[in-house]
């Protein structure tokens, strides 16, 4: 059985909705791409400098 519930938003509410909605794409665009994308370099760069720690540097 199936049932199905119709949400009537008003203005307000959709308001605050497409408010909230554009904090939550400006933050993660201007915040947690550049914070996860420099996170993401410096642990490759952590993974090969160990790596060359284990094997005696990089290759000649």
């Amino acid at each position: 059985m199936s049932y199905h519930v119709a949400i009537i938003m008003t203005e307000t509410e959709t308001s605050l909705r497409k408010t909230e909605e554009l904090r939550s794409f400006l933050f993660l665009t201007i915040v947690m791409v550049p914070v996860l994308t420099i996170v993401f370099v410096a642990a490759y760069g952590f993974a090969v400098w160990f790596y060359q720690m284990l094997i005696g540097g990089p290759p000649h």
